[in-house]
């Protein structure tokens, strides 16, 4: 996801900072050098960095570098970002290997056959981990290596769709109206995918003590018009598995020709080695297709995503493209042809490097973290809302008792630890639950028992500094940190026109996005 940038009017683009000092004089000189011994001391450190137009002249290299490293220093430490799920640590071995592939085009099968040849290594390593079938040749299956899960989610819902529409052709049925069901605490780009290739939504709204997917009730939604069911392996409210068994069972029983995609973006590379034993993947016979995110639990940057089918029948034919791009036969199937070939050979790494040993080690240790994390936010009086022990990722939902009638909310305690550098969301629950406030760490692999022990006790300093100030003093304190200490307060990037939209979940509910 990519945030839609308004570019500024010319008069909005010179306007100061403060109003006043337009006609200061501050600039150097023309004639003034621009090389000096320091970087600081160079006319470029008195100046504005540009912004809106290109500047005319070149800027030396070593200038460039440093003013943009100092505007990155105001970024929060990547570290100490426990909203979010994608990867940020890597050894530096793999890090040095993905640097050298920078200069490859992951498209150029024939300029780079060992780079395409490693994607599908891993293809079939990650196919296998979900159980696809391999025993019999007439049903390969087969998959890609996207740029996150959200472009492996469209390519699931285009290719259920046009399954659904050839086979309604051929029936000599009407296949204008498709419609997909799923849980309305999905992805955004859940939403997106079904927006922008016309197909109706259809939700299974969560309740005040439900926050998963309903089998019984998503299977009674399905109808002649629906081009699947998605099943989520790890919600990104709660981090719950939703019970895929039950939806593939009750479809069977029913006799309903109806499949499940299984959108296993967080939870792919953890529940094989922490519950191998949980049937959700290709063991079921309505699962067509698994989406998985690599730059995730898969332990790679930013952004690489898998997608992988059971097998031919449902990625139809007119989908893929046969290319002769640079002397090279290929088939593709993807939303974008260019582009880098360093986070496939990332996950290359990690998978060679650590093996499934390696894997398991990793989550059971980030299972005992959650757990050992959760056990000491229910002692400070937290509710816990996500599983433990392994049954759901290692991440910990928790909100506040509404016994205790505290004067201040989750909202409150996340300002205050963002004072201390942590970055710790609150939200609002799914649609139909949405009176529900709750905040969620999520455990990731460089999140150590040590890092742990130092956010408890932030917390403890933040509900104290908390219960010492009154009701009003908490309102005003969320309010500025809101405006001034948070980068949606302050952002002016939006564009006017598309704001208060009325067509998605958060439009027309008032839904949050957690953060993935």
């Amino acid at each position: 996801m990519v945030h839609l940038a308004s570019v500024p009017s010319d008069k909005a683009a010179k306007a100061p900072l403060v109003k006043g000092i337009e006609n200061l004089g501050l600039q150097p000189n023309d004639g003034e050098d621009e090389m000096t011994a320091s970087v600081y001391g160079s006319r470029f450190a008195a100046e504005c960095l540009p912004m809106h137009d290109m500047p005319e002249r070149e800027m030396p290299k070593e200038i460039a570098s440093r003013m943009i490293r100092d505007e990155l220093s105001l970024d929060g430490n990547p570290m100490l970002n426990l909203a979010s799920f994608v990867t940020t640590y890597m050894e530096d071995e793999v890090e040095k290997l993905m640097a050298e592939a920078l200069p490859k085009n992951f498209i150029d099968y024939e300029e780079y056959p060992q780079t395409a040849d490693i994607q599908n290594r891993c293809v079939s390593m990650i196919a296998r981990m979900f159980n696809a079938p391999t025993h019999n040749e007439n049903e390969s299956s087969m998959g890609t290596s996207t740029v996150g899960s959200s472009e492996a989610i469209m390519l699931g819902t285009l290719a259920m769709k046009k399954r659904w529409q050839n086979k309604r052709k051929a029936a000599g049925k009407d296949y204008s109206k498709p419609n997909i069901v799923m849980n309305s605490a999905v992805q955004v780009c859940w939403e997106k995918a079904a927006r922008y290739f016309e197909v109706e939504e259809r939700y299974v709204y969560c309740t005040e003590d439900r926050y998963v997917i309903d089998p019984e009730e998503a299977v009674n939604l399905v109808d002649e018009n629906t081009i699947g069911i998605c099943a989520i392996i790890g919600t990104t409210y709660t981090g719950e598995y939703e019970d895929v068994k039950a939806i593939n069972d009750l479809l069977v029983e029913k006799k309903i020709d109806c499949p499940i995609h299984v959108d296993a973006a967080s939870g792919g590379f953890v529940v094989p080695f922490v519950v191998p034993e949980l049937p959700w993947d290709f063991r079921l016979e309505k699962v067509i297709s698994i989406n998985v995110s690599g730059h995730k639990y898969g332990l790679v940057y930013p952004g690489v995503g898998w997608v992988v089918w059971r097998s031919p029948e449902y990625l139809p034919k007119e989908l893929v493209f046969n290319i002769n791009y640079l002397g090279a036969d290929q088939a593709s199937f993807t939303l974008n042809f260019s582009k880098g070939a360093s986070q496939v050979i990332g996950q290359y790494y990690q998978m060679i490097r650590l093996g499934k040993h390696g894997y398991r080690s990793i989550m059971m240790n980030l299972t005992r973290t959650a757990d050992y994390l959760a056990a000491n936010l229910e002692h400070l009086g937290f509710i816990i809302i996500s599983e433990r022990g392994g049954k759901g990722l290692p991440l910990v939902a928790f909100r506040l008792n509404p016994k205790d009638n505290h004067h201040y909310d989750e909202f409150a305690i996340a300002h205050h630890l963002r004072e201390r550098g942590w970055v710790v969301p609150a939200y609002t629950m799914a649609p139909h639950s949405e009176g529900l406030k709750l905040m969620r760490v999520v455990v990731r692999e460089d999140f150590s028992r040590a890092r742990c022990d130092s956010l408890i006790a932030d917390f403890k300093l933040s509900l104290k500094a908390l219960k010492e100030m009154d009701a009003n003093a908490v309102t005003q304190h969320a309010k500025h940190v809101k405006k001034h200490n948070t980068a949606s307060g302050k952002s002016k990037h939006n564009h006017t026109h598309y704001k208060n939209e009325k067509h998605s979940l958060q439009g027309k509910t008032g839904k949050t996005h957690a953060v993935c």
